[in-house]
C-alpha cells in the first residue's frame, strides 16, 4: 500500500501541484504516513463526481466525506472520525511518533460508473487533496485571518486585564488613603477621651476638696 509522503512527492513532479485520488464510492482510501510526536496535520479537500455525460467531473453539493486517522502502532486506536461536507478541512496532531492510517470514504454518492484510463476503470469519485504536515508556515498561511482574530482577541483580553489591575491598584491606594484616616480619627478620638478623663478627674477632685472644707468649716462654727 504506498504512503501519502511517496504520492505527494509523485505529484509534485508532474505539473500539477495537487494531490487527488480516485474512488468507487463504497470503498474506503487509505494512506499510511509515518509522524513523529506532537506533528501537526492540517488537511483541505474538495469532492467532486464523474458524470458519464459531460465526460467530466462536477461538483456535486450532496456529497460529503468520512475521515478516520488511526494510530497502527497503537491497535489501531482512532483519534479522528469526521464527516464532512464535499468540501472541508480536518486536523490533528499526533500524540506519540509511529505509524498512522488516513482513511477517506464519500458519503451520499450515487453510482454513476467511473471512467476507463489505459483500459482500466477509475473510481467515479475525485478527491482532491491539499496537505501541510508539520508546516507551521502553510497553516499559518490558510488560517492568517483565524490567527489574526485570536490575536486581535489577546489584545482586547491584554487590554482588560490592565484596566482591572490599574482598577486594583487605584482600589488599593484608597482603601490605604481610608484606613489612615480612621486611624488618625481614631487616635484623635483617644487623645481627646484621654483629655476628657484628666478634666474630669481634676474637676472631681477639687469638688470632693471643696466639700471637704465646707463640712470641716459647718463643724467648726
Amino acid at each position: 500500500m504506498p504512503t501519502l509522503t511517496y504520492l505527494i512527492l509523485a505529484l509534485y513532479a508532474l505539473p500539477s501541484q495537487a494531490l487527488y485520488f480516485y474512488m468507487n464510492g463504497g470503498t474506503p482510501k487509505c494512506f499510511h504516513e509515518e509522524l513523529p510526536k506532537d506533528t501537526l496535520v492540517v488537511g483541505h479537500y474538495t469532492l467532486s463526481q464523474y458524470s458519464p455525460q459531460t465526460h467530466t467531473f462536477t461538483s456535486d453539493p450532496s456529497l460529503g466525506l468520512y475521515i478516520t486517522v488511526e494510530e497502527v502502532f497503537d491497535n489501531n486506536h482512532r483519534i479522528v472520525s469526521q464527516k464532512g461536507d464535499t468540501k472541508g478541512r480536518f486536523t490533528f496532531s499526533a500524540a506519540d511518533s509511529g505509524e498512522h492510517r488516513l482513511c477517506f470514504s464519500p458519503t451520499n454518492w450515487h453510482s454513476a460508473g467511473g471512467f476507463l484510463v489505459g483500459g482500466q476503470e477509475m473510481g467515479g469519485i475525485k478527491v482532491e487533496l491539499d496537505m501541510a504536515i508539520g508546516e507551521t508556515s502553510q497553516i499559518e498561511s490558510t488560517d492568517k485571518g483565524k490567527i489574526e482574530g485570536l490575536v486581535e482577541r489577546v489584545r482586547e483580553l491584554n487590554g482588560r486585564l490592565g484596566d482591572i489591575r490599574r482598577e486594583q491598584i487605584f482600589q488599593r491606594e484608597r482603601e490605604a488613603e481610608f484606613r489612615d484616616q480612621s486611624e488618625s480619627t481614631n487616635s484623635k478620638i483617644v487623645r481627646y477621651s484621654l483629655v476628657q478623663l484628666v478634666v474630669l478627674g481634676v474637676t472631681c477632685a477639687w469638688q470632693l476638696s471643696h466639700l471637704r472644707s465646707f463640712f470641716i468649716k459647718q463643724k467648726l462654727t
